[in-house]
């Protein structure tokens, strides 16, 4: 934790190589042995089933649902979603559309080549057969955790979705039913936590499992990610979320600073970040931050984040912005500076980049294009965003004829022969013996 005197650092300062590695290396995690109590509710769901399920359920979510009343019926669903406002309906119209389109553009084109000795290389892809989506639920809403998980795995051809969701006392909020249906998700369980988890990656009596589980979740459900991982594929390991805004003298302090509280605002444990060239900006939005905190509905929240994990980073110039950025390697980077784009191709690290002045973060959560599920963690350095890759399997395809193999054989035989496996030798040397 930076103390409060911290709260803005220079790069001119004497000693800020070591207050910025102490800001890189804030533990954001919330420190909970969580590891056995997550792995004896996935077991118990593994070889229970149903029961077990059930149990977990009704314990954790105040529910008191038999096995037979998981499933969300249809006419739940309409009776449920039929009072929703017309502009949130439309808002989350707009949103599929826009999602949808983006996504398609991703669909990856099948290779068939044959190469200078004949051989026909090349590779197909194809959906994953069945995905399970994880959306938080009880009292809380968020459609957008639907779109975001669902459309791109619908795009790449994945036929078979199945949603979870914890309800509170059996309710579900209508607004993540209305983007289910809209999505055209197969099957909706009243059903979270670990045991949901669990639940989808060995199937019970009741639910069948899936290949992949993708959306977020709280410590618990995190961590269940992890411990099937293997069994089931993952989307990613999730940590808090993130910003980094850079920003020049061109900017309102007001506007920063409530992008800055929009990502602190999610968790406690989120972390947003300032990068600018301009000391008096700095100043002004460390005040209006402070300010404007005190106004939300999620003020505790906002507030124990951003004194915890938040800071302002004074710099030399844009150039230095950059790669500082590149080591933090944000889920969210914000360049909010003169010809922004002309500083994209020097960013290396980061899980999306906002361009410009009228370009908030917030814009992507909800309906810009892009699946707003991220890479956390500084795991930008190495991973991408979730996307219709994280849908479909490449399969490479390999044709020799008679005369290709001639011509390659034998480099083959005398590779396998030095790695000891005369087995892969002999099958290769069998079929050029025929000649």
């Amino acid at each position: 934790m930076l103390s409060k005197m911290k709260k803005i650092i220079n790069t001119s300062d004497k000693d800020f190589d070591s207050q910025f590695n102490e800001l890189l290396n804030i533990d954001r995690n919330i420190s909970e042995n969580v590891e056995e109590v997550v792995r004896n509710i996935v077991q118990n769901v593994k070889s229970k089933g149903d029961s077990s399920l059930v149990e977990y359920t009704n314990k954790f979510d105040k529910n008191s649902l038999s096995a037979s009343e998981m499933l969300v019926s249809e006419e739940e669903i309409d009776n449920l979603i039929k009072d929703l406002p017309t502009k949130l309906v439309k808002a989350i119209d707009l949103a599929y559309s826009r999602i949808e389109s983006y996504h398609k553009k991703q669909i990856p084109s099948d290779l068939s080549y044959k190469d200078e000795i004949g051989a026909r290389l090349g590779y197909i892809w194809n959906p994953i057969s069945s995905v399970g989506i994880y959306v938080p639920g009880g009292t809380a809403s968020y459609p957008s955790t639907v779109l975001m998980n669902a459309i791109p795995a619908k795009v790449s051809g994945v036929e078979d979705i199945t949603m979870v969701s914890p309800s509170t006392d059996s309710k579900m909020n209508p607004s993540i039913l209305y983007a289910a249906r809209k999505v055209g998700i197969n099957r909706i369980y009243r059903i979270g936590g670990a045991q949901a988890i669990s639940a989808l990656a060995f199937g019970t009596e009741t639910i069948k499992p899936v290949d992949k589980i993708v959306g977020p979740g709280n410590i618990y459900v995190s961590e269940a990610k992890r411990q099937v991982f293997g069994d089931v594929g993952i989307d990613m390991f999730a940590g808090p979320s993130e910003i980094v805004i850079i920003a020049d003298k061109e900017n309102e302090p007001g506007i920063i600073a409530s992008d800055l509280i929009a990502q602190a605002e999610h968790d406690v444990s989120a972390q947003s970040i300032l990068i600018t060239d301009d000391a008096s900006l700095a100043d002004k939005v460390l005040k209006s931050v402070d300010d404007q905190i005190s106004s939300l509905s999620r003020k505790d929240i906002a507030s124990n984040s951003w004194n915890n994990n938040g800071a302002i980073i004074i710099v030399s110039g844009i150039e230095e912005s950059i790669k500082l950025a590149n080591r933090l390697a944000p889920e969210h980077l914000e360049l909010a500076v003169k010809d922004a784009n002309n500083y994209i191709k020097e960013v290396k690290n980061a899980g999306a980049i906002f361009i410009g002045n009228n370009t908030p973060e917030a814009i992507g959560d909800y309906i810009a294009g892009p699946s707003h599920v991220l890479p956390t963690s500084k795991s930008a350095r190495f991973s991408s965003g979730l996307s219709v890759y994280d849908f479909i399997k490449k399969t490479s395809v390999i044709e020799c004829s008679e005369e290709s193999l001639n011509k390659i054989g034998e480099s083959a035989i005398e590779i396998a022969v030095n790695e000891g496996l005369d087995g892969h030798a002999r099958s290769i040397e069998y079929r050029l013996s025929k000649k």
